[in-house]
């Protein structure tokens, strides 16, 4: 098998030391992806080639950035094939769920592209005669995007494309769980002519992480961090980017609240929720990981989301048979075990599911969760899902609300003027009105709130989040001054 190395100014180099790690497939144990280990010092060195590009690409036309992004997008699709088998091999995600990033990410590639003659200022009033006051807005310098494992090109491309179409270059810290797939993205990108060292790639092994990423936080050159991934590792990289005053785009976890009123049609709102729950074997930030169902619709609703759950059984995805592939690996998978046990030993029903092999888990429901439940309040980041019941709409979001958490939610009623007044209730980033929690588009703005993280990817919101906004004054004529 030959082994990935670090990209450094377009070019394909060993870790000092010629240290590597190994990815293995979750099912089969064997492996999947060796990878140069960067050390500190490589890390540093990538940091150094992303400073030193960046003269050139922030003075770069607009239209040539666009013409990059558009030819990178063009190459992400044709190479989905590519995307699917790293994505089966590291992660053990369906063909399906590979595609679907790979038509994701080449539309963020494209929304990016879009961006790059919407860069604008204003001119600002002043006071001072004479005076023209601009505020306008420059790329910030060198980016350090950290995107997870589980929605590897989609999350992978939105770390980079809109700070790359803003002007700045970038250094990205690819997945221990996926290297080979956020390396396939880099690939695109150079093979789309990306200057030399616009962008740089470094893996690392997973004992190193907390080091490396420290030393790219730290080095002068880089001035804004994007991180997507869990809460807790989202706190270690806030408070150190804090540290440094360094600005920090967060999307962390979630634990999406999905209400159906006693007015819902209840077949949309399962076929919802079945999305939104077990996609990708529920492994998505926003997943629905609690139904806060009404309790005069919720003999019925659990009856035919059960039904559905039924349907839904996990398998190897390499044989393309089942709806639903592996989880990340084991540890995932005790841990998902672990808070369905407990569930049930408190008095939880299980509705459907519950089976699971090695990393192979079916959808699963749970009914008449509590408080008490570890599962009501952790987030699972697996095929299950929980009812909560409900007397009222006052309860519902007060249950809704329940959680540290705050990315994604849903309201499922007919009456949609009633359904907006919830969702203006709940305490999330992110609300859909007779939609799946699960829903993603480039142009949107997307993020959280609470320890789901702060800031804003998407649309003019991303340029907001990787442009610095900067005052500048024209004076023209004499200046009366008191001393």
């Amino acid at each position: 098998m030959d082994q990935l190395g670090l990209l450094i100014d377009n070019e394909n180099v060993g870790a000092t030391g010629d240290a590597s790690f190994e990815r293995l497939n979750p099912i089969s144990g064997e492996v999947a992806t060796r990878a140069s280990a960067a050390t500190v010092e490589d890390a540093q060195r990538a940091a150094d080639s992303a400073a030193a590009a960046f003269p050139e690409w922030s003075a770069l036309a607009p239209r040539e950035r666009r013409k990059i992004l558009n030819k990178a997008a063009d190459h992400l699709e044709a190479r989905g094939s590519e995307f699917v088998e790293a994505m089966g091999a590291e992660i053990g995600a369906t063909a399906g769920w590979a595609m679907f990033n790979v038509m994701l990410g080449a539309e963020m590639l494209r929304e990016a592209a879009a961006l790059v003659t919407q860069i604008s200022g204003e001119i600002v009033p002043s006071n001072r005669p004479g005076s023209m006051a601009m505020a306008i807005r420059q790329p910030v310098g060198v980016v350090l995007a950290m995107a997870p494992w589980n929605a590897p090109v989609i999350l992978g491309v939105r770390s980079l494309a809109t700070p790359l179409a803003c002007g700045n270059t970038v250094v990205m810290k690819t997945s221990e769980l996926c290297p080979r797939t956020h390396r396939l993205i880099v690939e695109t990108l150079v093979e789309a002519g990306l200057p030399k060292g616009a962008l740089n790639a470094v893996s690392n092994a997973p004992d190193d992480a907390a080091d490396i990423v420290e030393a790219l936080i730290a080095h002068p050159a880089v001035r804004r961090i994007n991180f997507t991934g869990s809460t807790r590792v989202g706190r270690i990289i806030g408070e150190t980017a804090g540290r440094h005053l360094k600005p920090a785009l967060l999307e962390l976890g979630g634990k999406a609240p999905f209400i159906v009123l006693d007015d819902a049609d209840l077949d949309e709102a399962v076929a919802a929720a079945a999305f939104g729950a077990y996609m990708n074997q529920g492994q998505i930030c926003m997943s629905t990981e609690r139904l806060v169902v009404m309790e005069s619709v919720a003999d019925a609703f659990v009856e035919k989301l059960a039904s559905k759950a039924a349907t839904l059984i996990a398998g190897d995805p390499k044989r393309s048979d089942t709806p639903l592939g592996s989880l990340v690996d084991t540890s995932a998978a005790r841990r998902i075990e672990q808070l369905v046990r407990d569930a049930i030993s408190k008095g939880a029903v299980l509705a459907a599911g519950g089976r699971l092999e090695g990393t192979i888990m079916d959808a699963t429901l749970l009914d008449k969760v509590t408080p008490s439940m570890r599962i009501y309040g952790e987030e699972s980041f697996g095929p299950v899902t929980t009812v909560v019941r409900v007397g009222s709409v006052d309860e519902a979001v007060r249950v809704a609300n329940d959680t540290e958490y705050g990315l994604s939610s849903a309201v499922f009623g007919r009456d949609t003027n009633r359904a907006m007044a919830v969702a203006k209730r709940i305490e999330s980033g992110i609300c859909h009105i007779n939609g799946p929690t699960v829903h993603d588009e480039a142009q949107m703005p997307f993020g959280g709130v609470k320890a789901s993280g702060y800031g804003r990817f998407g649309g003019k919101w991303g340029v907001a989040e990787f442009t610095e906004l900067r005052w500048i004054t024209i004076q023209d004529g004499p200046i009366h001054y008191p001393i």
